[in-house]
This record gives C-alpha cells, sequence and structure tokens, in this order.
C-alpha cells in the first residue's frame, strides 16, 4: 500500500517483455526437471547394485552371498529403466532445443532463424511441464528403489523430492504450460509452428526408412506423430463448439507431444549407435544405448495411446459435477 511504481521499459509492453524473460526460464526449469531425474536416477541405480535383499525369482545370482543385489527384481529394473530411457530421450530433446536456440540468435539464414523461433514457442511449454513432472515422479521412484532408506535424511533421497515439486509450480504452473500450448501456440500463425514440427519428424522418417536396424524406431516416432495429429484435429473441431474441450485435454495434449519429442531424440541416437556399429565400434555404451532405446519404445511410448483416447472424452464428465458436489 502506498508504494511507489517505476515505469521499466515502454508503457504497455511490460508482457510482452515478462513473457521474453519468461520463456527462457522456463527452459531453464525444464532443465532443472532433468537434472533432478538424473541425480536421483544415479542414486537409485547405485543403491540397488549395493543393496542385497532376497533372491532373483529366475534364479540365485549371488550364491557367495547371503542375498542377490535388488537389481535383479524385475520391478526394480521397471523404476531404473522407466528414469534412464526418459532422461537420455530427455537429454537429446534438450540439447536439440538448445541448438535451435543457438540457430535463432547466429544463423545468417532468416528462414532458419523463423524456423528455430517458432519451435521454440512450441516446445518451451512442452519441455517445461514434462521435464519436472518427471523430475518429480523419478525422485519419488528413486526413493522407493532405496525403500525406507529413501526416506531417511541420512541418504539424501528425500531432500530430491522437496526440492522437485516446485518446479512444476514457478516459471507458470503446469497445468498453465499446457493451456499455453493448446491455447496460444498450437493456433499460432495458423499453426505454422506444430505443421513444420511434423514435417520435420516425416522428412526425417523418410530419410532413414533403409537404416538396418531402425525400423522399429522410425515406426515408432511415425505412429507417435500420426496420433498427436490426430489428436491436434481433434482439438481444433472440437474446441469451437465447447472451450472446455480445450482445457479438458491440454494436459494430455502436452504428455502427447513431449512422447513424440521423445521418440524423436530416440530415433536420433539409435541411428547414431547403429553407425558407430556398423563402423567396427565394439563399445557396450552403443549397445546399452539400443536396449534402452527399445525399452523406451515397448514401456513408455504406448502411453501416448493413452493419452489420446483421454483427450478424446472431451469436457462433458470432467465439467458436469455441481462445485457443491465437490
Amino acid at each position: 500500500d502506498e508504494a511507489t511504481g517505476w515505469l521499466l521499459g515502454e508503457e504497455h509492453k511490460g508482457l510482452r517483455a515478462m513473457f521474453t524473460m519468461m520463456n527462457e526460464a522456463r527452459i531453464g526449469v525444464g532443465l532443472q526437471g532433468l537434472a533432478i531425474s538424473e541425480v536421483s536416477y544415479q542414486n537409485g541405480a547405485a543403491y540397488a547394485k549395493d543393496r542385497l535383499q532376497g533372491r532373483s525369482i529366475s534364479g540365485v545370482k549371488n550364491p557367495d552371498k547371503p542375498a542377490d543385489p535388488i537389481i535383479v527384481h524385475p520391478d526394480v529394473r521397471r523404476m531404473l529403466m522407466d528414469q534412464k530411457a526418459t532422461i537420455e530421450g530427455g537429454r537429446a530433446w534438450m540439447y536439440w532445443t538448445a541448438l535451435r536456440a543457438d540457430l535463432l540468435h547466429k544463423s545468417g539464414d532468416e528462414q532458419e532463424r523463423q524456423r528455430s523461433d517458432d519451435y521454440l514457442g512450441l516446445m518451451t511449454p512442452v519441455l517445461k511441464a514434462y521435464l519436472t513432472e518427471k523430475g518429480y515422479q523419478h525422485a519419488s521412484t528413486a526413493q522407493q528403489v532405496l525403500g525406507g532408506h529413501g526416506y531417511v535424511a541420512e541418504w539424501g533421497m528425500e531432500q530430491f523430492v522437496r526440492d522437485a515439486r516446485i518446479a512444476m509450480i514457478y516459471e507458470g504452473a503446469n497445468g498453465i504450460q499446457a493451456l499455453d500450448l493448446v491455447g496460444r501456440k498450437l493456433p499460432k500463425d495458423g499453426g505454422r509452428a506444430v505443421q513444420a514440427f511434423f514435417k520435420e519428424v516425416d522428412d526425417f522418417i523418410a530419410d532413414n526408412a533403409g537404416v538396418d536396424g531402425l525400423k522399429p524406431y522410425l515406426d515408432g516416432l511415425g505412429a507417435a506423430k500420426n496420433d498427436v495429429a490426430d489428436a491436434t484435429g481433434w482439438l481444433m473441431q472440437n474446441a469451437f463448439a465447447n472451450p472446455d474441450n480445450a482445457g479438458a485435454g491440454s494436459m494430455d495434449y502436452l504428455n502427447m507431444m513431449a512422447l513424440l519429442c521423445l521418440a524423436f531424440g530416440w530415433a536420433q541416437l539409435a541411428k547414431a549407435a547403429l553407425e558407430k556399429q556398423k563402423a567396427g565400434e565394439k563399445d557396450s555404451f552403443y549397445a546399452n544405448k539400443l536396449v534402452t532405446g527399445r525399452y523406451f519404445l515397448e514401456r513408455i511410448l504406448p502411453d501416448g495411446k493413452a493419452h489420446l483416447a483421454k483427450l478424446k472424452t472431451g469436457a462433458e464428465a470432467m465439467m458436469a459435477l455441481p462445485a457443491e458436489a465437490f
């Protein structure tokens, strides 16, 4: 009350200036989500290889010790692989986005700068929301790998969980990111950004159709792209009739777009690994990369189908209850 304010910049241009700052910060927060995923995963994986508990259901793996390490158990592997496959695909996605930021500022090609600007505008809310959601989820999952130790401050995992939670809220809560994507970024410039991204994916698939070993990745990428295109068309047809349909499906749409980006990242990672192997590289790094990518295709990418099914139910059931019924 009775405070003095000073005008910074031009009058009535403050919101535009704020969004320039916020968009850069949102990419940074997405990176924060990826980083908390990584450090949580590293701690969980180290613990799983060290902690002895029970015996493998497929037969003893460590007969010289009183128990097997918990990493032999499929459900522990599931938790670790969910993290590993998302983190590695997310890292490729983040590098790809950083490259676009460099091209926006440094490219001498005006069309390239425009494409990069469009891409950054489209992907910023997706990166921020998805990677921070996964950061919190992965911190909690890694805490689960540690069991009771994960809940004790001495081990540090509960600190990761507490630190990860704020990233889903600040620089625009994740629900706002989804609304920004569906309400502002999709229709902007007649859908130019999303159509350019679809074309980029289609071109990659066409250009690499003959690469040995890459077909599963290209098939997964193509199916994910078709599902996002389907969802885009559904939103365009149904949001005008009832704007709540856009709001009800916005988070599902954001998750589908994120999975498409991860699939694109994994297709590029797999191509690079296959090229290294074809050139005679024997390092297990590349074989392990392909196994992790296969896990992504089989166990994570199918989530997009569920998001599409939910999105197409619209807002009716979501909005039907009167407020007093809650």
